[in-house]
């Protein structure tokens, strides 16, 4: 939920609290930055998330033991803004992007199951590094669109202005699209979001391939969406 700053920072305040919280600003940098490193640099993305942090504190005002589950979502947006922001798909790179979702909706319909990287590369001829950035830049995507229906910014204007009645509403439609998935989907929210492991840690975790994780993300996210389009 956004808030509205009940007194308003001082830049002496806003400079303490930013110093205090660098900590939480450097470990959500780390855990985006094998997903987005190939296309935006570590200093532009802690500078996207120092920002999200200010952003953070101005709304909120004076931090209290809440305000970590509040700012974390936001850091998180702000480099995943940039990162969309930024020309970072390239001509060759969206028409590859376009051929190889294509392709994997037609060798699914062939297959009846999600396809491997070796029944698209028979499909496709594409290389391991052309599928590993397509992945990549995939779940960067999926992991923004799981922050907005986790922070509920995705379902609404400023929450300020929306009636309780709705607010019950969303968040109980959140908590069933939660209790949904199933057990390894839950972990990997549990491992992302509290324990602030990246995805190669998860999959070192959970035994899978990055990929995998990336998929499975992408599933999890569509699942909590399919609950707010009943």
């Amino acid at each position: 939920m956004d808030f509205i700053a009940s007194e308003t920072l001082t830049p002496a305040d806003e400079a303490r609290y930013v110093s205090q919280y660098i900590p939480l600003v450097n470990k959500i940098v780390k855990q985006l930055a094998y997903q987005v490193s190939s296309v935006i640099d570590r200093e532009d993305m802690e500078q996207s998330a120092l920002m999200g942090l200010l952003s953070s504190l101005r709304r909120y005002g004076h931090p209290d033991e809440q305000f970590i589950a509040y700012a974390a979502p936001r850091i998180r947006g702000a480099v995943l803004d940039e990162l969309r922001q930024l020309d970072w798909r390239p001509r060759r790179l969206r028409q590859k992007t376009h051929k190889i979702n294509d392709a994997i909706r037609e060798v699914a319909r062939q297959l009846g199951r999600a396809p491997t990287f070796d029944d698209l590369n028979r499909h496709l001829s594409i290389t391991a590094e052309e599928y590993q950035e397509y992945l990549l830049l995939d779940c960067a995507k999926a992991l923004e669109s799981l922050d907005d229906l986790l922070s509920n910014d995705g379902h609404s204007v400023a929450l300020d202005s929306r009636p309780l009645e709705e607010e019950m509403i969303i968040s109980r439609t959140l908590r069933t699209a939660l209790a949904s998935l199933d057990e390894r989907e839950q972990l990997i929210l549990t491992l992302y979001y509290q324990h602030e492991m990246s995805l190669k840690e998860i999959a070192l975790v959970l035994d899978l391939t990055e990929a995998r994780v990336c998929q499975l993300n992408k599933k999890i996210a569509q699942k909590i969406q399919s609950f707010f389009q009943k």
